[in-house]
């Protein structure tokens, strides 16, 4: 435990961020498993649709800082080849 007070706001403020990045890696999670759900439906409509939700989710994570501009390319790139490989 830290005794200094300065290093106890910052032990505070890192499970809050803590917190957060799991909240917006779980939504970015979500997002991706509603696309690749649509995908296997054969819903083509419904995939472009959560294809575009996910991608925006993943831009919005990116800019926060929350994983790595090289992650995010990836993994948009890998649910737009699905896509490409269904339809």
């Amino acid at each position: 435990m830290a005794n200094i007070k300065s290093a106890m706001k910052r032990s505070q403020v890192i499970r809050i961020r803590t917190k957060r990045n799991a909240a917006y890696r779980s939504m970015m999670k979500t997002a991706i498993r509603r696309f690749e759900t649509a995908l296997k439906a054969d819903d083509q409509d419904k995939a472009r649709e959560e294809l575009t939700k996910a991608i925006k989710t993943i831009d919005r994570i990116e800019t926060k800082g929350v994983i790595h501009k090289n992650t995010a390319s990836r993994k948009k790139s890998r649910l737009t080849k699905a896509l490409n490989r269904a339809g």
